[in-house]
């Protein structure tokens, strides 16, 4: 039997996608996909409507987040897959991420404002209601005011770094990410850990303290992460007994990468499910994936 077409890192417009839930499932039906993960930043709110959609196409669903960390100025994003979306601990951390979040993007949006014609309100037009706000929608408002062709410029533009209008934000540590995704039942990995040109995002004394705390794997196949990152990434995977994923990224239109250009194997797929508790896969109508 030829290996499952799965995908486990996507987003809706619950979060920075420009899809709805259920829009996005669509699309991952027509893509051919026989699993795909949604994994919308630090919130599950989309969870209902992407489960929903699922029910009724010939795919199976993994229910996920990307958690927000940091390791000083350096973003550390965990995908927790199979959580229990009511679990306390990480109910009230993903609602104070999200809340540091619209704090940073207000306070960046007003920094822009003062040398453009942006205002908040511009900023919100581009989120849905109950959205996780963040720099892909400040992005998306300077792309309809014409201050920037398109998303992606937008982040190598206004929105970069040095740019000075850029803060980070609040977000807990890796080591806590993980914590936090264990003690909710899901199941952790690392999102795209070599994509910043400064090399892996985390070294390997703290990754031998995320194994420790329960990390499952690491996303490997991605299109950001660097080349000889990837090397890397293998090796500390058969080092640690970790399974790597493959995965788009997709956004739907906000960013070019399309769904299951990259895919994750059957074997990792298996020991997501086999090493959650929080929540179970979702079985479409006629899913291969079983």
């Amino acid at each position: 039997m030829p290996d499952p077409f799965i995908d486990l890192h996507t987003h809706s417009s619950v979060s920075d996608g420009t899809e709805r839930p259920a829009e996005l499932l669509h699309a991952a039906a027509d893509a051919g996909l026989d699993g795909v993960a949604l994994t919308d930043h630090d919130t599950t709110a989309g969870w209902d409507e992407a489960i929903a959609a699922a029910r009724e196409l010939p795919l199976t669903l993994l229910p996920g987040l990307e958690l927000s960390t940091r390791v000083g100025y350096r973003s550390v994003h965990v995908l927790g897959y199979l959580v229990d979306p009511t679990d306390a601990a990480l109910v009230a951390e993903t609602a104070r991420i999200r809340e540091g979040r619209r704090s940073r993007a207000r306070r960046m949006v007003d920094r822009i404002g003062a040398d453009y014609p942006l205002t908040w309100d511009d900023v919100l037009d581009h989120a849905s209601e109950g959205a996780t706000i963040g720099r892909p929608h400040i992005a998306d408002a300077l792309v309809a005011l014409d201050l920037e062709p398109d998303r992606s410029a937008a982040f190598r533009g206004i929105l970069h770094p040095a740019s000075g209008y850029y803060e980070p934000h609040d977000a807990p540590s890796p080591l806590r990410g993980v914590e936090l995704i264990r003690g909710a039942g899901g199941v952790p990995v690392i999102a795209h850990p070599a994509a910043s040109s400064r090399g892996i995002v985390i070294d390997e004394p703290a990754l031998r303290e995320l194994v420790d705390a329960g990390l499952g794997g690491l996303e490997v196949d991605h299109r950001e992460n660097q080349a000889h990152g990837k090397h890397t990434l293998l090796e500390w995977a058969g080092r640690y007994g970790l399974f790597v994923t493959g995965s788009s990224d997709y956004h739907g239109t906000g960013k070019p990468n399309r769904l299951g250009e990259h895919r994750t194997e059957r074997v990792a797929f298996d020991a997501i499910v086999a090493g959650a508790t929080g929540t179970e896969p979702v079985v479409g109508a006629g899913s291969a994936l079983t």
